[in-house]
């Protein structure tokens, strides 16, 4: 069995970072490497799921689609209404909903972190039974309102 064990990112500011996946993902610093240039972060599952490197000012990613790395995942509940309270946390916190997504097999809500990268955080939908059905490959995505 194979299963994703962490991502690390390239980062300018580390405390901008820090800030972004601690309150708008909801990761928790598990502790500083490299002499403090770098970060730990787990949502609990291991001992780091994310390591963040400050690099300083170097060129971020390229914006729009390109080759390399389209966005990144956070599970961060099991129902919807886990989701809004996820959405309430990141507008409060004032970043920037980039798309909201109904996705049939999962609700996704879309922002950038301070470098660019794009994070996608969302719940599973539990009356899909995507083990033994794969019909919602073939939904189209519908928009998603969080709002009500």
């Amino acid at each position: 069995m194979s299963e994703l064990g962490h991502v690390a990112f390239y980062v300018r500011d580390l405390q901008d970072s820090l800030r972004f996946y601690t309150q708008a993902v909801g990761l928790e610093l598990r502790g500083h490497i490299f002499g403090g240039r770098g970060a730990l972060l787990s949502g609990g599952r291991t001992h780091h799921e994310l390591l963040l490197i400050q690099v300083g000012d170097h060129p971020g990613p390229l914006q729009g689609r390109r080759n390399g790395l389209y966005h990144i995942g956070w599970k961060v509940g099991d129902e919807l209404d886990e989701l809004k309270r996820v959405y309430q946390r990141v507008t409060e916190a004032g970043y920037t909903i980039d798309g909201l997504s109904d996705h049939t097999i999962s609700q996704s809500i879309y922002l950038k972190d301070p470098d660019g990268n794009e994070v996608e955080l969302y719940v599973d939908n539990p009356t899909v039974e995507w083990r033994s059905d794969s019909s919602w490959m073939n939904e189209p995505v519908k928009p998603l309102n969080l709002k009500r």
